[in-house]
């Protein structure tokens, strides 16, 4: 079994409902993603899931000059940013596909898949 990172992208403020338009809808989706990682779980694919704070935020850390730079903020200035992720097991990538398909349908967003290094 070969590890995958699927990253859900989406708005890299934080946004009133998460960006899910309304109370229902945002709490309609968790309730489909709670689902989703339960059905990952009983199957033994999820290794881990977490979701991310806004992009605001964030702390860069750069020590590839003489001294090391700290800063507030994203790295990249984006409208979308990474707003969580799931670290699924897999046989191959077409599973990791069929696995991020469901991923997306139950949060709403777009899905990288990708797998780790050596996999």
């Amino acid at each position: 079994m070969a590890q995958y990172a699927i990253v859900v992208w989406g708005p890299s403020e934080s946004r009133p409902h998460g960006g899910y338009g309304d109370e229902q809808t945002q709490r309609d989706t968790m309730a489909a993603i709670r689902a989703f990682n339960d059905r990952l779980r009983e199957a033994g694919s999820l290794v881990f899931v977490g979701g991310l704070e806004g992009s605001e935020a964030t702390t860069v850390a750069d020590a590839r000059g003489s001294e090391p730079v700290i800063s507030d903020g994203p790295y990249v200035d984006a409208k979308e940013g990474m707003n969580g992720l799931w670290i699924i097991e897999a046989s191959d990538l077409d599973e990791a596909l069929g696995i991020a398909t469901e991923a997306s349908r139950a949060c709403d967003r777009p899905l990288e898949v990708r797998p780790f290094a050596g996999a």
